[in-house]
């Protein structure tokens, strides 16, 4: 690797956040222990919870998805009883997502293994970074954030097109 390439990979944001989420990843899903789920289902299932029954478009929307990747990440929290796909009242096109009984008390029981992660992480990296950086990330996943990047806007054009 020459010092351009060198330069390239220790500065490249986007690369050091995949890494960081691997790893994080990783670690969470360690913490989620016997549950059989991992740390993203969790949050997945813990978005449904606070969302209440979102659209699928909305919770796609929250988790910065596109529709086909929820999809896939659904499918087995379905299969499983955790979720399910109901027809919107007002508009029986759209899908709204729902945690059952199963998935509500599955998505209650691991709470407990996430709080040993989450004060892992805080030890380690300590509070009031952990604070800061959560700020800092829910800002580069905003929507305002990402209209300063014209591609991501293109994207999202396509996705919607084939929605």
């Amino acid at each position: 690797m020459d010092d351009t390439e060198d330069a390239i990979w220790l500065h490249c944001t986007s690369s050091a956040v995949r890494r960081a989420a691997r790893q994080l990843g990783q670690l969470y899903d360690d913490a989620m222990g016997e549950t059989g789920l991992r740390g993203t289902q969790f949050s997945l299932l813990s978005q449904i919870a606070h969302s209440g029954e979102p659209t699928q478009k909305a919770l796609a929307d929250a988790m910065v998805m596109d529709l086909s990747a929820l999809g896939h990440t659904l499918k087995p929290l379905i299969r499983d009883g955790l979720v399910e796909l109901v027809p919107d009242l007002k508009d029986r096109r759209a899908k709204r997502v729902r945690l059952t009984a199963a998935g509500a008390k599955r998505q209650s029981d691991m709470v407990a293994n996430w709080r040993v992660a989450q004060r892992r992480f805080d030890a380690v990296f300590g509070k009031e970074k952990s604070e800061e950086l959560r700020r800092t990330l829910a800002l580069i996943a905003s929507p305002d954030f990402a209209k300063a990047f014209p591609a991501s806007t293109n994207r999202r054009k396509r996705q919607s097109r084939i929605t």
